[in-house]
């Protein structure tokens, strides 16, 4: 505990590996009684390896035979899931948790990118869990999740009443792009 002892460095060790999706294509998710930390405590904008909040929040998505739980922040707004970061869309807007107890994915940012440079109307703000009870679609974002469409909060399916498909207009631009960017690797 006493940061004096380590008088060499840390060490960092990186293993790279392919995996395909953890997801398919549509999640169920539950409301944790897990909160994200505070950045008073723990700053969630961090990408740390103390995720005691996070595995608990898991145990319980496990226990209720979801995907993954959602979890609020110390206010009791939306901060994202165990491990990813969660968007709505209402009337064809793209909402967000601002990253103020979550982490600021890549994925995420990214997709924010795509949707100010295709002309989708994104904003970041503090969502509440209801707004996402009611969207017409909730889609989650992470490395390897990519873009998963959330067809259940809470036993709660997500119906389209816009009619608009907007996840998968995202999708396809964030295909592309992958496909544009991407390194293709052999499995």
């Amino acid at each position: 505990m006493d940061p004096r002892l380590n008088q060499f460095g840390c060490t960092l060790i990186v293993l790279a590996e392919w995996k395909p999706p953890v997801y398919p294509p549509e999640i169920k998710l539950i409301t944790s009684s897990i909160r994200r930390n505070n950045p008073m405590f723990l700053d969630s904008k961090i990408h740390h390896n103390n995720l005691l909040n996070n595995i608990l929040a898991k145990i319980e998505a496990n226990y209720a035979g979801a995907d993954e739980a959602i979890m609020l922040d110390s206010n009791g707004f939306v901060a994202e899931t165990n491990s990813v970061n969660i968007f709505c869309i209402r009337n064809g807007q793209v909402l967000s948790p601002t990253p103020d107890a979550c982490l600021p994915g890549i994925t995420r940012g990214l997709v924010i990118e795509i949707c100010r440079e295709n002309g989708i109307p994104v904003q970041e703000r503090n969502l509440s869990l209801t707004e996402f009870y009611t969207a017409d679609e909730v889609f989650c974002t992470g490395t390897m999740g990519e873009l998963t469409r959330v067809s259940e909060i809470d036993g709660r399916l997500i119906i389209n009443k816009s009619h608009l498909e907007v996840l998968a207009e995202i999708q396809g631009y964030f295909r592309k792009l992958t496909q544009e960017w991407g390194v293709m690797i052999d499995p």
